[in-house]
């Protein structure tokens, strides 16, 4: 593009092809050229006062830079979207989610958007200042900031917790850095659930499976607590335990797919065939088995640790627990 300055052609460069009505006066663009490339056609609005200047199919990056120019400076991609960027979750939500400066009011029509931009949704924070990430572009905010917009906006507890596992499972942040962000934030739904699953989540549990397993079988049932995550080598391949109670020889793993793939289930096998040979018992759960009959499984935890040396019982979870009539 000869005819722009080249202070509006690197800004292009780093956005995409992109530019906001609001960027051209510092960038050295009179607002007589965009109008004109409008006109002509060379450029197109992707929204109103952002505008691809290409013709085209605008790309998926160029459509998330005119969604957080919309609306305006310092706004931030947010929630699902920049969830999707960050690697939080793989799945594409319909909409572009945007965070706003708290005392900014931005309307947006639907009638406003190009054919190939999905709607936004606008949230509003007062501390977007901090939470916005200094470097990533389009910007958007920290992934702590993110995971904890997300449990914030999430329809139950599970969903919730899910985020915070996510998160730390993929190793995008720590359950330390996750404490600190939400230590700095005022208004928290279920902080106290949320401080919980984080203590737990900073021994090692990775999934949300996991957290009901410790929370629902293991530890109101009096279980010892097992070591999660544990390292070992399988024929000279790293694999992880999800929880070794060492001291007993006993291992739980738990599978949180509905189904298996074939080459997993075989993978499985032959770890446990490993772990039989050197004397190490794996007992497998699946979400139902966790989540319908936590009581059936401490059960038949309790009676493989106690023939191997564990000094304790378990004990009901509750007055209708049938813990004690099911030790074998």
């Amino acid at each position: 593009m000869p005819t722009l300055p080249d202070a509006c052609r690197a800004l292009l460069e780093l956005q995409d092809g992109v530019l906001a009505r609001w960027q051209a006066g510092s960038c050295g663009v009179p607002l007589q050229v965009i109008d004109s490339n409008l006109r002509q056609g060379r450029w197109q609005a992707l929204y109103q006062g952002s505008y691809a200047t290409f013709t085209g199919e605008p790309g998926r990056r160029a459509v998330l830079w005119a969604a957080v120019l919309r609306a305006g400076p310092g706004a931030a991609l947010s929630h699902q979207t920049a969830a999707r960027l960050d690697g939080l979750t793989d799945r594409r939500g319909g909409l572009i989610h945007v965070t706003v400066p708290s005392d900014r009011q931005v309307l947006i029509t639907p009638r406003e958007r190009h054919p190939a931009a999905p709607g936004l949704r606008l949230h509003r924070s007062v501390r977007l200042d901090t939470a916005r990430h200094p470097s990533r572009t389009p910007p958007r905010t920290r992934i702590e900031a993110t995971t904890l917009d997300l449990v914030n906006s999430s329809e139950n507890l599970d969903e919730a917790l899910s985020w915070l596992t996510s998160a730390c499972g993929r190793r995008l942040t720590t359950a330390g850095v996750l404490r600190q962000a939400l230590d700095e934030r005022t208004r928290m739904r279920w902080r106290t659930e949320v401080s919980a699953a984080l203590a737990d989540i900073s021994e090692g549990t990775h999934s949300l499976l996991e957290l009901r397993y410790v929370r629902h079988v293991e530890r109101p049932h009096g279980l010892p607590s097992a070591r999660r995550q544990v390292r070992r080598s399988v024929n000279g391949r790293a694999e992880y335990l999800d929880n070794l109670y060492e001291e007993y020889r006993l291992a739980v793993e738990l599978d949180g797919q509905a189904a298996h793939p074939v080459a997993g289930r075989w993978s499985d096998i032959r770890r446990d065939n490993f772990s039989a040979v050197s004397g190490l018992v794996t007992l497998r759960y699946g979400w139902a088995d966790v989540t319908s009959r936590p009581c059936e499984v401490a059960a038949q935890i309790a009676s493989v640790l106690e023939p191997r040396g564990w000094p304790s019982r378990a004990i009901p979870c509750s007055q209708a627990c049938p813990i004690p009539s099911m030790i074998l």
